[in-house]
């Protein structure tokens, strides 16, 4: 078998903005009285955030009405794309431009696949809307990782087939999303936190299509 196409997950893989995310959590917390950690933050990556909503007021041990928790998420959603409008090219993780273009000139497909409804504005703003075929975020889908919807809608419009995919992301969530959709996975960050990927690199900076092709075989 040979690679047809790479999908991305855009926070933490693509661009550095888990930060963006973070803060934006944490003055949630911090307004309902309790700590959150950047460890507890793991913990939130790669889901919804209703779902991350829930774990954070697990976090603190609280309950409230579905009518707060919306409030809620719509004020970290506020917070979080007011941050994002001062992003620039600047916080594109090292070695990801040259790999997508490395990918280009290889004949591979590349898509985006991202739980985020930000994704396109964080594009724009990073200015590599160019460099991928297709782009699946959180308006289009309507089932979260690990659910395999984003990536499975992917592949299907660039016309390849899940096993001829390979996923890299940063998230346990979307690497238990990538093996259920039938891909191959590289995992980007500690491996500790990346279970069950195929392979697990620290960053883009080194990693070369020759190299994954050679751990894909």
């Amino acid at each position: 078998m040979q690679i047809k196409a790479c999908l991305f997950d855009l926070d933490g893989v693509v661009v550095n903005t888990a930060k963006y995310h973070y803060l934006a959590w944490k003055k949630i917390a911090t307004d309902l009285g309790f700590e959150f950690s950047e460890l507890d933050n793991e913990r939130l990556k790669g889901i919804s955030r209703t779902e991350s909503l829930d774990l954070l007021l697990e976090i603190g041990n609280l309950k409230l009405d579905p009518e707060t928790k919306n409030e809620l998420a719509e004020i970290k959603n506020n917070f979080y794309v007011s941050s994002i409008q001062k992003m620039n090219s600047d916080e594109i993780l090292p070695g990801v431009i040259r790999f997508l273009n490395e990918l280009h000139d290889g004949g591979i497909l590349i898509a985006l696949g991202s739980a985020s409804k930000n994704a396109m504005t964080i594009l724009n703003k990073i200015n590599i809307i160019q460099l991928f075929d297709v782009i699946i975020d959180g308006n289009k889908v309507s089932k979260a990782k690990p659910d395999p919807e984003v990536f499975i809608k992917g592949a299907a419009e660039l016309g390849v087939e899940p096993q001829y995919c390979v996923v890299f992301e940063d998230a346990q969530a979307g690497i238990e999303a990538a093996r259920n959709g039938g891909m191959y996975i590289i995992g980007v960050g500690e491996a500790e936190n990346l279970k069950n990927a195929d392979f697990v690199i620290p960053g883009f900076e080194t990693i070369t299509l020759d190299q994954l092709i050679n751990w894909y075989s």
